[in-house]
């Protein structure tokens, strides 16, 4: 892949990591959003750019501040509802190439994002975004996080990406002597849930008044409403990460929105295949057959 350093608005930066089409400028762009404590490497970010190649488009991850294996510059890390980064990037492409079809595929947390995204947009979304996927979206944050800080889900899932968070909170305090200021450092350094650490450093950094304001404000489910370019919302019952209960009603989506939620499928997974050699997702097999499908359809008015 080839790297960009993208400077954000605050005087920041995001690096996009790029994986350029054999038909090059002109062929339809695939931008995607990794999940938390993800990157570029993740696998259905890796899987997604290769689909796309395979068709002949271009694509390219955005990672969010923190997570391209750089500590970004400013005290502010990233979080499920902040979308300023993702209306830089898509503006700064959109003015290199005005004539670009871009089409756009966020997981998880990444998910979260774009929708939001396109739901504070709504009509004024960019005409060339010709249509979005969303897999394994919190939809609702406060019983995502509360069902991961508790028994099993605790233990591996939220034990994993807070460890992975805390050690960012460590070493911004080393590099930035202001920045403890800022956070609640004892209780950052020995979060175990996602209700200490949201209340010792993402409200804090990001203006909340405190964790549950902030899964209230950035969850995306109170935007679906407003959207309007063809999107499709791909989720599991059986998420470990995603309860039912933060799944929205498919009746109440509007028109421009699909929703396909299926009995199995885990967390960003459904493995399909029998054979080692043969096991791929069919969540991101769909992604892209949805997104051809929009490619090939006459714009829709909003």
């Amino acid at each position: 892949m080839r790297r960009e350093r993208v400077t954000t608005r605050d005087g920041d930066f995001v690096d996009l990591d790029w994986a350029d089409g054999a038909d090059g400028p002109g062929a339809p762009l695939l931008l995607v959003l990794h999940g938390l404590e993800g990157s570029s490497d993740s696998h259905y970010a890796q899987s997604l750019m290769a689909l796309a190649l395979a068709r002949r488009w271009r694509a390219v991850t955005l990672n969010f501040r923190s997570c391209s294996g750089e500590l970004n510059r400013l005290p502010q890390f990233y979080h499920s509802g902040h979308t300023d980064d993702l209306e830089d990037v898509v503006a700064l492409l959109l003015q290199r190439e005005p004539t670009t079809r871009l089409v756009a595929v966020g997981v998880s947390l990444g998910g979260n994002v774009l929708l939001k995204w396109l739901g504070e947009r709504g009509a004024d979304a960019p005409g060339q975004l010709v249509g979005a996927v969303a897999i394994s979206v919190p939809f609702e944050l406060a019983p995502c996080a509360e069902a991961l800080d508790r028994g099993f889900r605790r233990r591996v899932y939220a034990a994993n990406f807070l460890r992975s968070m805390r050690r960012k909170v460590r070493l911004k305090a080393l590099r930035d002597g202001g920045f403890a200021a800022r956070v609640d450092l004892p209780l950052a350094l020995r979060a175990r849930t996602f209700a200490e650490y949201d209340h010792a450093v993402t409200a804090r950094l990001h203006g909340f008044a405190d964790a549950r304001d902030y899964w209230v404000r950035a969850s995306s489910g109170r935007y679906l409403g407003r959207i309007r370019r063809p999107t499709l919302l791909v989720s599991a019952l059986d998420d470990p990460i995603v309860p039912p209960a933060a799944l929205p009603d498919p009746a109440r989506l509007p028109d421009w929105v699909s929703a396909e939620f299926l009995p199995r499928g885990g967390h960003a997974g459904f493995i399909e295949g029998r054979r080692p050699w043969h096991v791929h997702s069919w969540a991101e097999r769909r992604a892209l057959e949805f997104l051809d499908a929009a490619l090939a359809e006459p714009p829709r008015v909003c």
